[in-house]
């Protein structure tokens, strides 16, 4: 359904991939960073150890939690795109300041900067993404397929940027490589001004910021967006370890350097086919879950064992590829039990709450990869993957079911015309 509603089966769905089409280009644009593949050749040039490397990956990591939860509130209260500007604003920024330093502390002090766009992006562009699906077409069906697209430009990006960093490092310099990202950062900002966003978050009149946190947190709190939220968790976490640490299986295994430029590429382009995975697993079926997750956890194990090149890239790449899908999956599910008005802090919060599960993860992983080797760590990264397996199983179900968000069934809101969903939305939101 959601691949025929995608192509054009609807003038509805047409009007909303057309309304959405800005901000695929801006997503798109401004992930054309060159300077990603080369990062750590420029830190090191400027004159990091890898015990500054740690200290600048902590000050990164502390902002984005920091910010992810009260970004998300001014996106519900104020402007999803508003905010969102100002997350590109800050890439743009932290770009700038990298390609002019010449030292570690102003290197960090960018590393931070750019903290600041993924805590205020977190949230803002699935939420717009859905709402906009609302709208169009009085039903979020085919989210996944929608949100996958979206997820497959920005890879294509990454990916090609990947490739072209290191070219553009060995011809010229690696501060080139963040001089050339500077323009693609600024054009992602100026496609967004073309973005009209979705209105249904303020289509009712919003209390005090205290009782719009309460609100938000009595959301989180009931058992279904609390699973729903746990295996976003899991997810998440268990996905950053694996881009985070994946490197260091195939050090650990004695693999050519040739292999590793092909090997990020590949993983970069994971994220894009998890886009594609996402419309085409069914993850709201049982038979289609379990035997995701059988497969997700077999990859998981594979990391604790393999010692061949071509196994463990292949356990990572799948890993990857199903964990995508699955963060597209599962914020799906929560939009569709959340008010619009709190969307962007539910969402917010899941996130939030990732970075803080992947810090004490990372901590673990890298004690046990020091004590016993890598493959005894990975059962960290595998322990994750069963937990957001077994979530996706409990969350499966045959037939839809009623969402407390906007009140109405799947089903329900698939026979409802795009027109009354103002009066759908209203009806739900208290």
């Amino acid at each position: 359904m959601a691949s025929l509603v995608l192509t054009g089966m609807t003038p509805a769905m047409d009007r909303a991939t057309a309304r959405l089409r800005p901000l695929r280009l801006a997503l798109f644009v401004s992930g054309i960073a060159p300077w990603l593949p080369v990062e750590k050749v420029f830190m090191t040039e400027l004159g990091f150890t890898p015990a500054l490397v740690a200290v600048m990956a902590t000050a990164y990591a502390a902002v984005v939690p920091l910010l992810e939860i009260p970004a998300g509130i001014l996106a519900d209260r104020w402007s999803r795109r508003g905010v969102l500007m100002l997350a590109h604003t800050a890439a743009l920024a932290g770009v700038v300041v990298g390609a002019l330093s010449h030292g570690v502390v102003s290197y960090i002090v960018s590393a931070m900067i750019l903290g600041v766009f993924f805590a205020f992006q977190s949230g803002t562009v699935d939420a717009i993404v859905y709402d906009t699906l609302l709208e169009e077409t009085g039903t979020a069906e085919g989210y996944e397929a929608v949100y996958g697209r979206f997820q497959m430009w920005s890879s294509a990006a990454l990916t090609g940027s990947a490739l072209a960093g290191g070219a553009i490092a060995a011809f010229t310099s690696s501060r080139d490589a963040y001089l050339l990202t500077i323009p693609f950062a600024l054009a992602g900002i100026v496609l967004l001004l073309r973005l009209r966003e979705p209105t249904l978050h303020r289509r009712v009149e919003l209390p005090g910021i205290r009782a719009h946190l309460l609100e938000t947190g009595r959301a989180v709190r009931t058992p279904r967006v609390a699973l729903i939220v746990c295996g976003s968790v899991l997810g998440a976490a268990a996905l950053q370890m694996t881009f985070e640490f994946g490197p260091l299986w195939l050090l650990a295994i004695g693999t050519a350097t040739l292999v590793f430029g092909p090997y990020t590429a590949g993983m970069t382009a994971t994220l894009g086919l998890g886009g594609r995975l996402a419309a085409w697993l069914r993850l709201d079926r049982r038979a289609p879950s379990i035997a995701t997750t059988i497969l997700l956890v077999a990859a998981g194990l594979s990391l604790t064992a393999a010692s061949s090149t071509g196994v463990v890239i292949a356990g990572q790449v799948t890993l990857a590829a199903i964990l995508a899908a699955i963060g597209i999956h599962l914020p799906r599910l929560l939009h569709d039990a959340v008010p619009s008005q709190v969307r962007t802090g539910v969402s917010s919060g899941a996130a939030t709450l990732s970075w803080l599960t992947f810090l004490p993860c990372s901590m673990i992983f890298g004690a046990l990869s020091q004590a016993a080797g890598i493959h005894t760590a990975g059962w960290v990264v595998a322990a994750l993957t069963a937990g957001t397996g077994a979530i996706v199983i409990a969350l499966a179900r045959r037939s839809a079911v009623p969402a407390s968000g906007d009140g109405r069934s799947s089903v329900a809101r698939r026979t409802a015309p795009a027109e009354d969903q103002g009066a759908v939305v209203q009806a739900a939101c208290p």
